[in-house]
């Protein structure tokens, strides 16, 4: 494990801290090692629920390790030997648990790519994105070009990518990017208070409902019918159950015993 990648577990959530504050948590090819394995910790994990990725020193990520990068090429193709940051964007964009970013200060390149990977994203107010790569004679990676035009439209997109201007945690939010902008002060408690309030969710359906959300494909029909075989399933389970009696009790329902 990177000494630049703190990860911590407690209570059902995985914190992964980027650590590598004189940098401003720009990642190298071991950081890239380090949360991958972190995340895969999670997902094989059936104790974690959710995953916090936040950033040390007051800056979240300034993207990639420039230097590095140029001395250490990634493998960005297609293949099963793919390097660590192709292994990296599979593990994020793949993973079952629950993702919350916890964003402040610069969140730039694949600091801001991977936020469009997550499921709920916090900024403090003083969060500052940007998608600098045409800047540097780049395209943007980590599907951004398909899922940016998708989330906040084809100009809104265009506009961010083709001047590649940082814009605020304000702006972020307006555009959909981001939940809820908070004092930086508040930024991580904030997160690990949603944190804990996923893992008192039901966990089968709490990771179902993500997988729905995710699922792109299939018609609004075809989709309603899925939706009802799931429903119709779920109401046979032990989480259903626990939950209807907790709401007749008049209580709140306690998923930990079903684990």
């Amino acid at each position: 494990m990177s000494d630049n990648i703190l990860v911590s577990a407690a209570d059902g959530v995985l914190e992964i801290r980027f650590n590598r504050a004189d940098k401003k948590n720009a990642f190298t090819i071991p950081m890239y090692v380090a949360i991958v394995d972190a995340l895969q910790r999670a997902e094989a994990d059936a104790a974690i629920r959710v995953i916090v990725l936040a950033g040390e020193g007051g800056a979240f990520s300034a993207g990639n390790d420039l230097q590095d990068f140029m001395q250490n090429p990634p493998d960005l193709g297609d293949q099963p030997e793919a390097g660590p940051v192709m292994r990296f964007m599979r593990a994020l964009s793949t993973a079952r648990k629950i993702v919350v970013a916890a964003v402040q200060g610069p969140a730039v390149g694949v600091g801001a790519t991977l936020l469009l990977h997550c499921d709920l994203v916090v900024a403090a107010d003083n969060a500052r994105l940007s998608l600098p790569f045409i800047n540097l004679g780049l395209v943007p990676e980590f599907g951004s070009t398909l899922l940016l035009p998708q989330r906040i439209g084809y100009h809104q997109a265009a506009e961010l990518t083709l001047l590649g201007e940082p814009f605020d945690a304000l702006t972020a939010q307006r555009l959909g990017l981001v939940n809820r902008v908070v004092p930086q002060a508040e930024l991580l408690e904030t997160a690990r208070g949603l944190a804990r309030k996923l893992t008192a969710k039901a966990p089968d359906a709490l990771l179902l409902t993500k997988q729905l959300l995710k699922s792109g494909s299939g018609t609004l029909a075809e989709r309603i019918v899925e939706e009802g075989g799931h429903f119709a399933q779920r109401l046979r389970t032990a989480e259903f159950h626990e939950a209807a009696t907790a709401f007749f009790e008049k209580r709140a329902p306690d998923f930990s015993k079903l684990s």
